[in-house]
This record gives C-alpha cells, sequence and structure tokens, in this order.
C-alpha cells in the first residue's frame, strides 16, 4: 500500500466522519465527536421523585398573591406588579414586584448574535423567550414568586458607588420574606439574601427554594452546521458535573444527584450561564420539571429549620447571570467552568487554551495569538514532520518505479505488493510516515475547534479588517479560499498516486475542504492556513535538500 492511498484515506474518512456527524446533529442525534448534552449520571433514590418538587406555579386564596396562567385562563385577573431597573457598568437587571423575579436581564458588554446593534439580553419574559430567576418559601402559606412585594426605596444605578441593592418585602399570614438584591461594580454575580420574619403566633418550618425557569428553545442565531449545548446542569462534589436535556425532562427520565449540602444548579447556552449558588454546608434538595408547555425548572430547596414566633432566619445565595469566562467562572464556585465544556479532548483543548491565554497577554489580538499557537506547534511537532516529509520526497522521487511495478503486475496483486515491499526495503522509505502529521493534528484540530467554539474570551474578536469575529464564519470566504490554494500547492509537492482515479481524487480534495470551512470559525480557518503554509515551506526546504544531495 502507497503512501498516498494511506493519507487519502485519512483524510477521506476524516472528511466523511465530519460530514455524516452534522448530518446525525443537524437531525438531533448525539455528536460523535463533539460534547453531547447528557452524562452518565447517578439514578434518584428509591422513592424520591424530584421532579414533582412542591414548589409552587400557582397560588390561590390568598389575598394580595398573583394568579397563574390556568387561573388567568379560567378568567381570573392577573396581578399587575412594578418593574424595578437596577443598572450597573456590565448589566442592565429588571426585576418585577410580582414574585420579586429576575425577568430581563441584559449584558452591557456582549452584543446580541441577531443583531449585533443591541446589547445581548439573556433573562427575558417576551412573547417569544421566557429565561427568569424565581425564588420564594414553601411549606405554608408563605410568600412565594407569585406573591406582591413592595420595594423600599434607594438608589437603582451604581453612579459613584461599587454596588446598589434592591430590598424587596412581602407579608402573608403573619411572615415576612425580604429579599435583598446586591450588584456589584464590574461582577456578574449578584448576591441574593432572603431573611424570614416569623410574626404569627406559632412557630413554623419553611424552606426556601431557588429555581430558574426556561423554555426550551436554543439561543437566536444558532448555526446550522455545528451545535452548542442548551439546558440546564447539576453539580455535586459526589456526582461531579451533569447535563440534562429538555428533552428527558419533558419525558421524565431526567437522572441527576437529588441531595447534596454542596454545589449548584445552573442553565447553560452557548458562551452563557445563569447559575444559582447556595451556601456550602446548607443541605438543598435539587430538582428538575416541566412546569408549562415547553417551560422547564432546574432548582433548590433548602429548608430553614424552625422559626419560633418573633425570630428570623437568613439565607444568602449567590446569582452567577453571564459569560463562560474561565478565570471568572474558576473564582466564582468550584466546578463552574465546567459548564465550559471542551469534550473528551479536554485534556488537550485546556492547555491550548491556557497558552493562547498566555500568547494573548503579550499581542493582545486573538488573531495573532492563533498565528503564534500555530507556530509553536508546528516547531513541537517540527522532527517528527521532517521525518515524514522526506519519507515523502523518497516517496516522489520512486514514484517512477512503483508506476512501472504497477503495470508489470497488473493481474496479480500478491506479487505486485512483494516487490513494493522490497522497493520500500531498498530505498529505506516508511510507507505509513508521510500520514503521521495528519493523524497527529487531527486531535489538536478538534481540541481547537472546541476552544474556538467555546471560548467567549474570542466572541466578537476581531484580527485584520474583513475579519471581525474570530467565532464566526469569514463573511468574505477569503480564509477558505486562501486554505484551498494552499492545499493544492501541497497537493502539488506529494507524490502523485499511481492510480489516475486517486489522482483525481486528491486534486478535488482542496475543493471539499474549502467548502466545508466555509461554515467554520475564521479562527479555526486562520490556524489551517497558518498551518499548511509552514507545512509547505517546511517541505519545500527538505525536498531542495534531498534533491541537492542526490546531485
Amino acid at each position: 500500500m502507497d503512501i498516498k492511498r494511506t493519507v487519502l484515506w485519512v483524510v477521506f474518512s476524516f472528511s466523511l466522519l465530519l460530514l455524516w456527524d452534522s448530518w446525525q446533529r443537524h437531525n438531533g442525534k448525539p455528536s460523535m465527536f463533539f460534547p453531547t448534552a447528557t452524562q452518565e449520571a447517578t439514578p434518584a433514590a428509591a422513592g424520591a421523585d424530584p421532579s414533582k418538587s412542591p414548589v409552587p406555579q400557582a397560588v390561590a386564596g390568598a389575598a394580595g398573591t398573583a394568579a397563574s396562567a390556568a387561573d388567568v385562563a379560567g378568567g381570573l385577573p392577573a396581578a399587575k406588579g412594578e418593574t424595578i431597573t437596577i443598572t450597573t457598568d456590565v448589566v442592565k437587571a429588571d426585576i418585577d414586584t410580582v414574585g420579586g423575579e429576575l425577568k430581563r436581564l441584559e449584558l452591557l458588554k456582549h452584543r446580541d448574535t441577531v443583531d449585533p446593534t443591541k446589547n445581548l439580553v439573556l433573562f427575558d419574559s417576551s412573547a417569544g423567550h421566557t429565561y427568569l430567576a424565581e425564588s420564594g418559601l414553601i411549606g405554608g402559606q408563605f410568600p412565594n414568586h407569585k406573591s406582591i412585594f413592595t420595594a423600599k426605596p434607594g438608589a437603582r444605578a451604581l453612579d459613584n458607588g461599587n454596588e446598589v441593592q434592591l430590598v424587596l418585602e412581602a407579608q402573608e399570614n403573619g411572615v415576612k420574606l425580604t429579599k435583598t438584591y446586591t450588584f456589584k461594580r464590574g461582577d456578574y454575580a449578584i448576591d441574593l439574601k432572603h431573611t424570614v420574619t416569623n410574626d404569627s403566633a406559632a412557630a413554623i418550618n419553611p424552606s426556601l427554594y431557588l429555581q430558574l425557569v426556561r423554555d426550551g428553545n436554543k439561543p437566536g442565531g444558532e448555526s446550522h452546521f455545528y451545535s452548542t449545548f442548551t439546558g440546564p446542569a447539576v453539580y455535586t462534589d459526589a456526582e461531579k458535573f451533569q447535563k440534562l436535556t429538555f428533552e428527558k425532562i419533558e419525558e421524565g427520565k431526567e437522572q441527576h444527584a437529588n441531595k447534596a449540602d454542596n454545589g449548584w444548579i445552573a442553565l447553560v447556552q452557548h458562551y452563557f450561564v445563569s447559575a444559582f449558588i447556595p451556601p456550602e454546608k446548607a443541605q438543598r434538595d435539587i430538582f428538575t420539571k416541566k412546569i408549562g408547555t415547553n417551560l422547564y425548572a432546574v432548582g433548590n430547596i433548602l429548608p430553614l429549620g424552625t422559626v419560633a414566633p418573633g425570630a428570623s432566619v437568613t439565607m444568602d445565595a449567590r446569582l452567577y447571570s453571564g459569560p463562560q469566562e474561565s478565570s471568572v467562572l474558576e473564582k466564582t464556585t468550584p466546578g463552574l467552568e465546567l459548564v465550559k465544556d471542551y469534550g473528551w479532548l479536554t485534556i488537550i483543548a485546556k492547555p491550548i487554551f491556557w497558552l493562547m491565554i498566555h500568547i494573548h497577554a503579550y499581542v493582545g489580538n486573538w488573531g495573532w495569538t492563533i498565528i503564534l499557537l500555530t507556530m509553536l506547534i508546528k516547531a513541537v511537532f517540527f522532527p517528527l514532520s521532517a521525518a515524514s516529509y522526506r519519507s515523502m520526497a523518497k516517496m516522489k522521487a520512486v514514484t517512477p518505479k512503483m508506476t512501472a511495478i504497477r503495470e508489470r503486475h497488473k493481474g496479480d496483486p500478491q506479487a505486485m505488493n512483494r516487490e513494493m515491499m522490497s522497493l520500500y526495503k531498498t530505498e529505506k522509505i516508511n510507507p505509513l510516515g508521510g500520514c503521521l502529521p495528519i493523524v497527529i493534528q487531527i486531535p489538536v484540530f478538534i481540541s481547537l475547534y472546541w476552544v474556538l467554539l467555546a471560548s467567549v474570551e474570542m466572541r466578537g474578536a476581531p484580527w485584520l479588517g474583513w475579519i471581525h469575529d474570530l467565532t464566526a464564519p469569514d463573511p468574505f470566504y477569503i480564509l477558505p479560499v486562501l486554505m484551498a490554494v494552499s492545499m493544492f500547492i501541497q497537493t502539488k509537492l506529494n507524490p502523485t498516486p499511481p492510480d489516475p482515479v486517486q489522482a483525481k481524487v486528491m486534486m478535488f480534495m482542496p475543493i471539499v475542504f474549502s467548502v466545508m470551512f466555509f461554515f467554520f470559525p475564521s479562527g479555526l480557518v486562520l490556524y489551517w492556513v497558518v498551518n499548511n503554509v509552514l507545512s509547505i515551506t517546511q517541505q519545500w526546504v527538505i525536498t531542495r535538500k534531498l534533491q541537492a544531495g542526490k546531485a
């Protein structure tokens, strides 16, 4: 078997796998390569059904409470509240006095994917999209996320300070719930304190629930050519990181940790995450459930213990809602950085991203960072590549002999293979030597693909002129065309396959690859173009040296 056939089958097989994988993901099936939306998790404890949590979706009969959607449909008027807007340097948050829920969150430092002239809106309660953060009490007729809260007077923007607070109060049956939102300068983590005061004549045993509610739709602007995860996630020290799908919740087949005294719950989408983080060592139940048509919830229930008449109890929590920046996630809480999922090649992807971060600290541009990274990777693989190119140069030199052997033994494949092996031995050629760099680069290529796809740090990052976003496809297809040209030059430098059919297929490979790369992130195509240029230079130099040595 000659080297070109080996290389051809490696490249062609990988291309078919990528195309098949894209077709599978386009039809909603799990990917063979890219991060999937499910992971193995420990089944719920026997007898426990966390999806049937007691978190209320309607509160009936109590004065001053909101009706459920079913109540509204039945003719009961929905309670109306006031929307209070809090503005910091990084977020603009709308909080409704009905339930004290966070119903809209605009990220002021990130642009919308569909309309770049607008800021990205994460939480929303519009007609086409629902994404909410809710909390309240259960265990009796207590204030919850349907109750009417009263907002205390105070600042509604940072101005010259470093933090701004919003205090909300609601009382029901002698039990008062005080929610205190604290927004800080430059911080996507919102402190959320709940204080329960028992003004009734009897002791109470309330539990606090924290839940994130979202529809099952993908974020706007999602590409049809690659798939990213959107859905709930649960983390505990014991079970680690578990991703769930809305489809499993819909079917009641979700499996995840349901009790812990640590960890967090979250809703994950491409580049962004929202996570409720209760205090450590606080016992909690973890639940996921369907709460309406195409509407799902993930949350915690935290017992507050017995509260005597006249006493109060406080539970602190945090709500992180912002970009999946690795350094920020790592500092926020243990395990939160895992929402930035690099898939099964994390062991390669994480060092690549770490190296890119350090290069970027010096050059200040992600495009040049990718170019320098490519040069470093090429330098690491230089000895292996050099041996491969020497092997390919020798193969090209003996191509006429190989063609003659094929002609002599057309009807006798065994004799042809014996003579080919003898030729390889005589010329000291390794027939597999030329494909090693391709095989080794495939994991690096996939890892870099995940890094570019998952890293919000590069979202909207420009390189030169027409490249305004390295995570988006090249708008003018210049890089894919350059890649096709570079692949064509490489094909000419490589030995021509003796088989005419193989030779034609090799000539068409640059076109096939360039079409595929039209839809890939431009940063990834930039890596491949630079890699090809360096490979061409190295191969040309080695070939010239071998020719000069023979002369």
